[in-house]
């Protein structure tokens, strides 16, 4: 994965007491973790609470707060928490389960798809049922592989699994959607799941 030394200096910046680096951070990531937050089925505002709360915080306990090698990936992890944190006081949250949506744009991105293959409108439907029918935590797992590139270890703390788990989610998601007559066009999937799956 490839870092941003600019991140690393405004986290060490904001550590030391400047907030207008952590403005900045929030800035840069806001777009990003209300993407990520949305995915839980939550209402936008929601998000939106949980976001400031997180960068409140962060300000907050920053002499507690330690380096990080990634900012989005302390970022992700944090806001997963603010979140499941929020569902448990709303007791939404059973089993350790999330709900996780499976919108496909229909605009632009659907457009742009019905250009490059006639028939691929269909398919961005097989698509859809396809990944419908995972599980939520490997419909989580493959979105923050393909589409926000973590590491399965980033994954890991993200989701608050071990590593195994997280590359048992992905090995199954991946057979299951290769199982299917999905097999050779799995690289469409990969194009679909960052066109769309957002």
């Amino acid at each position: 994965m490839i870092f941003q030394p600019q991140d690393q200096a405004l986290w060490q910046a904001y550590r030391a007491g400047d907030k207008q680096a952590l403005g900045l951070l929030a800035e840069r990531y806001y777009g990003v973790l209300k993407h990520y937050g949305l995915k839980f089925m939550v209402e936008e505002s929601i998000v939106e609470d949980c976001i400031q709360e997180l960068f409140l915080q962060l300000w907050q306990n920053r002499l507690q707060i330690n380096e990080t090698d990634s900012v989005k990936h302390y970022l992700l992890k944090s806001i997963r928490s603010h979140i499941i944190q929020h569902l448990r006081a709303q007791k939404r949250l059973k089993y350790e389960e999330l709900d996780w949506d499976t919108s496909v744009a229909e605009d632009v991105d659907s457009e742009t798809l019905l250009i490059r293959q006639e028939s691929l409108v269909n398919m961005t439907k097989m698509i859809q049922e396809q990944l419908a029918a995972l599980p939520a935590r490997e419909r989580e797992a493959l979105y923050l592989r393909y589409y926000e590139n973590l590491s399965i270890p980033e994954i890991a703390e993200v989701m608050n699994v071990n590593r195994q788990s997280v590359s048992n989610f992905l090995q199954k998601a991946l057979n299951k959607l290769r199982s299917q007559w999905l097999v050779h066009i799995f690289p469409v999937i990969c194009i679909f799941f960052q066109k769309n799956f957002l």
